[in-house]
């Protein structure tokens, strides 16, 4: 027998000889008597008997053995039905919703079609934005899928998993459209919207809190609380600069800060003054607080932080507007503004709809604005030369009627 050293200074068989050299090792891949390299994995590696009895050590060699080797792996038990268990780290039988799609399903569309939609389903998961839209159309392929199923194997659970899968088609598409503001089946191009139906409703709740709560009828403080308001709603406090101020009450924002927090609705922190709040930039803002909004108190509302950051957002959109800022209009028309985009219907119409509820009741709509009701019809003209609205209000009745423009749709509050 011929012998090397290796890498590590072992000795190391060429298997040209018949002995057995000091420091071979021993094990998975170690050499036989004839001189052939036996993986457990191989044929003749496992568990038949070798072809020829190992040599006995030398007279160098350790009495260690080589490593046993193990046994072969036994097939899969087989499955009541007559599927075979699944081996998850495998992955080889498909799956949706927790159900394995058996390999013999008849008839063969139906068994691809189950494939494909665990796969879209699993799909889906990982994607980085949610689309209602194709969500529902999962459903619905899972609800016929589910449905033929049921039908070839006669289980009732199948049927049963289908039926909620129509049902969660129908909730996400319900879902997609008060997230667009477009009813359900109708045609055309949907308007995406900034807010959603339910945050709509929050908003409207906020405008009544400002109408009947606000400390001051006349339309700048009215301004000034519902900024201020939509900031503090969720803790009580919210954070504010002076461009935010000075942008929303203009000339007027001393005078409007100063009487608020002499009247306690507004509390700024201690040791700064309103010149302070007014002066304050967006790296240091003025941390303000409305005690009627603390979570300690009754609160007249209630939403995340997520809704309260939209609202606060979509009002903001709404008073800083091109059109409105262009014409220089005042706080009364731009609470005008707020008031019909959030009261509109996903059309545009004013109001909710039909008969008796057929555009805004004047009064209401005086009231929130700081206005006088004769008043409304001369603010909302502004509206219609700015853009907001598409034709002349209607005021008769004691109700405002009118259409907000089609590119003030987007932030329509979905009536």
């Amino acid at each position: 027998m011929n012998a090397g050293t290796g890498e590590g200074g072992d000795l190391f068989v060429d298997g040209t000889g018949r002995g057995r050299t000091d420091g071979v090792r021993t094990g998975r891949g170690a050499v036989t008597g004839n001189g052939a390299v036996l993986f457990s994995d191989a044929p003749g590696g496992g568990g038949g008997a070798p072809s020829a009895a190992p040599a006995p050590p030398g007279p160098g060699v350790s009495g260690r053995r080589a490593a046993s080797v193990p046994p072969a792996r036994t097939a899969p038990r087989p499955r009541p039905g007559g599927v075979p268990a699944r081996s998850r780290r495998a992955g080889r039988w498909a799956k949706v919703a927790q159900r394995i799609v058996p390999d013999d399903l008849q008839p063969e569309v139906l068994r691809v079609e189950l494939t494909e939609l665990g796969d879209a389903f699993r799909a889906y998961q990982r994607r980085p934005e949610p689309d209602l839209a194709v969500l529902a159309e999962l459903h619905d392929r899972k609800a016929r899928a589910f449905a033929l199923w049921a039908d070839v194997t006669g289980d009732a659970s199948l049927r049963e998993e289908a039926d909620r899968a129509a049902a969660a088609a129908r909730t996400t598409r319900e879902m997609d459209a008060n997230r667009h503001g477009v009813p359900v089946g109708v045609d055309g191009p949907a308007v995406e919207r900034l807010l959603t139906r339910g945050q709509g409703v929050h908003l409207r709740n906020v405008l009544e809190h400002v109408r009947v709560d606000s400390p001051f009828p006349e339309a700048e403080s009215r301004f000034a609380v519902l900024m201020l308001t939509l900031r503090a709603a969720r803790a009580g406090t919210g954070n504010v600069t002076g461009q935010d101020l000075s942008g929303w009450l203009q000339g007027d924002a001393e005078r409007v800060l100063q009487a608020l927090a002499d009247a306690g609705w507004l509390v700024l922190p201690e040791g700064v003054t309103v010149d302070d709040a007014l002066m304050s930039r967006p790296e240091e803002p003025t941390r303000i607080t409305v005690p009627t909004l603390i979570p300690t108190q009754p609160r007249p509302f209630f939403f995340g932080k997520v809704t309260r950051a939209r609202l606060s957002g979509w009002a903001q959109k709404v008073v800083g507007d091109r059109k409105l800022r262009k014409r220089k209009t005042g706080a009364a028309t731009r609470l005008l503004a707020v008031y019909t985009a959030a009261h509109s219907r996903p059309d545009g119409c004013l109001g909710e709809a039909g008969e008796d509820g057929d555009g805004l009741a004047l009064e209401t709509v005086a009231s929130f604005c700081g206005l006088r009701p004769e008043d409304v019809a001369e603010h909302a003209e502004l509206l219609v030369a700015a853009g907001w609205l598409v034709e002349e209000a209607d005021t008769a009745d004691g109700r405002l009627r009118g259409r907000i423009a089609e590119r003030v749709l987007p932030l329509s509050g979905l009536l």
